[in-house]
């Protein structure tokens, strides 16, 4: 049984039809990436998963459990968390804070091991607990939003745009941490610019025009797809 499966989801915004009948398949412990250009879907399908928008037709389940309805607080508690696009820390409280939000869910205990685990995949915010976030470089509040999103110990990991805005040196360390997150089992669904780091770190792959889903492969093979190189990797960084 896939852990999410999407079928035939229309999300609209007022008379607009920002997705128009989507469906998609993510299966335990992989990395699926979500593929498109600007006004594609993409956050709004993320936004969607999350239960932060109404839909208007189809459904979501996960782990077996239909979610279409179901409030955003449940749904991280079922085990969906979102690091999401432009982070959105919270500037005026400490990294750890910041953190230690991301756990509402669990018990005292559960977060001070889930502290130790995410400090240990990313140092600086160890050196940075007590650090205003908001003072934090845009790479250091990505690795917040992330590690935010780890503290509810999630089943399914949404990662929205996780290298826009950051220095190439930073967006190869950030892409080094997902890789880690991966291998620990977690399975991860994200929307990135990047289009070749995201399928050199994906499974699968599926893009998103117009809120349809045009093309759905192997990772690999969408790398190697003149269509996509054409679309999108000729602008993707190396």
């Amino acid at each position: 049984m896939s852990l999410l499966v999407i079928q035939d989801l229309v999300v609209s915004y007022g008379q607009i039809e920002a997705l128009k009948g989507v469906s998609l398949a993510v299966e335990t412990g992989e990395v699926v990436a979500i593929l498109g250009a600007n006004g594609a879907g993409k956050t709004t399908l993320m936004r969607a998963i999350s239960g932060l928008l109404p839909k208007r037709q189809g459904s979501i389940r996960f782990d077996g459990v239909d979610i279409t309805r179901t409030s955003a607080d449940r749904i991280v508690r079922l085990g969906i968390a979102q690091s999401p696009e432009g982070r959105r820390v919270f500037g005026t409280l400490t990294v750890e804070e910041n953190l230690t939000l991301g756990g509402f869910t669990r018990s005292a205990p559960e977060i001070r091991q889930s502290l130790g685990a995410v400090f240990g995949m990313f140092p600086r915010l160890a050196e940075r607990r007590d650090q205003l976030a908001g003072t934090l470089s845009g790479g250091e509040q990505q690795m917040l939003a992330i590690g935010r999103a780890l503290l509810a110990k999630p089943k399914l990991l949404l990662l929205d745009e996780p290298s826009l805005g950051l220095a190439p040196i930073m967006v190869q360390s950030i892409f080094r941490s997902l890789r880690e997150i991966a291998a620990t089992g977690v399975t991860i669904l994200i929307v990135e610019q990047n289009v070749r780091l995201a399928l050199k770190l994906a499974d699968r792959g599926y893009v998103l025009e117009v809120g349809r889903i045009v093309h759905a492969d192997s990772a690999a093979n969408l790398l190697a797809s003149p269509e996509v190189q054409a679309a999108y990797l000729g602008k993707a960084h190396s």
